[in-house]
């Protein structure tokens, strides 16, 4: 389990110092550069909500199934 947290704190501090990098040197302009930073985040919000929306979706009706009544054979 400590390896897996080790993993993951590996992706997000590798993530953040790569976007920090990638921000100080692009070639956009700050405001263009922030419209489409915010233009990206909110494509990605969706995506997600999307993606949980549809597992949440998928495990209530495991559970549902997992609640119904067996029929015994």
């Amino acid at each position: 389990m400590r390896r897996m947290f080790g993993f993951m704190m590996g992706i997000v501090a590798g993530a953040l110092i790569g976007s920090t990098i990638a921000l100080l040197l692009t070639p956009e302009t700050g405001e263009k550069l922030r419209k489409e930073i915010r233009a990206r985040g909110e494509v990605l919000v969706n995506d997600v909500r999307h993606a949980a929306e549809a597992r949440r979706i998928e495990l209530t009706e495991q559970l549902e199934s997992m609640r119904a009544p067996r029929a015994d054979s």
